[in-house]
């Protein structure tokens, strides 16, 4: 590396340490739907995001979305055989309370009721009602996940999806020569991310046989609850 190289290399990195070390803007109060909380909310995202998560049930934004959204469409999950992947405890503490039956998932054990593969569910064909599926996707064969959970969905039931997506994408981002956990983080947001989605999410859905739906707050609604703008959940449901 050439003399030039270590001194831009010094600048940058003392420029980036001020940085972190700048104070805050000043944080605004937010609104947490959730739990009712008042007040500002801290970083999410492990520090990326600094307005992101509140103090209290440590809801995150897609969780308040999730919310607004049940707020609206309750008799989605009422009563309902309801499936979680990747449990957040602040959704959970929604759900639960309205559903017939609940259940969480995840592939490691010891962190949900149940240990699924959503690659290759362990569970009947058309044995559930709902599917919580949030920000899972993107680590996944998406492909594979989104056809088992048409399968184990009953005729009418419901997968609500979020994931990160980057709405002027047409085509999501995928490389198989990004491999490693550095190259991954770089290229798609985190290291154990496969992919970035763009707009061709919704086809990719629709392929897997569902029709689709889609749920976006409102910018007030974006200001008060500490939203990301233009965060979308995306209403998954298998034809009766």
């Amino acid at each position: 590396m050439t003399q030039a190289s270590w001194y831009w290399r010094i600048r940058v990195t003392g420029a980036y340490i001020a940085a972190r070390f700048r104070p805050l803007p000043r944080l605004t109060d937010r609104q947490c739907n959730i739990c009712g909380y008042y007040g500002p909310f801290g970083p999410g995202g492990k520090g990326t995001r600094h307005d992101a998560r509140c103090p209290h049930c440590r809801s995150v934004e897609r969780d308040r979305l999730f919310k607004l959204w049940l707020d609206k469409e309750p008799q989605s999950l009422v009563q309902k055989d309801v499936l979680h992947f990747a449990p957040e405890r602040s959704v959970a503490s929604l759900v639960r309370p309205l559903a017939r039956r609940y259940r969480s998932a995840d592939i490691a054990p010891g962190r949900a009721d149940l240990v699924l593969n959503i690659e290759q569910l362990a569970l009947e064909a058309a044995s559930v009602e709902a599917v919580i599926c949030a920000h899972v996707l993107e680590h996944v064969d998406d492909g594979k996940a989104l056809r088992e959970l048409f399968r184990v969905l009953k005729p009418g039931g419901l997968a609500v999806i979020s994931v990160p997506i980057i709405e002027g994408w047409s085509v999501s981002y995928e490389n198989p020569a990004v491999v490693t956990a550095r190259e991954r983080a770089l290229h798609f947001g985190q290291w154990d991310h496969v992919r970035y989605y763009g707009a061709d999410l919704r086809e990719r859905i629709r392929s897997a046989g569902f029709s689709l739906g889609e749920f976006t707050a409102r910018p007030d609604e974006v200001v008060r609850h500490g939203l990301i703008r233009g965060d979308t959940l995306f209403l998954a449901r298998r034809p009766d």
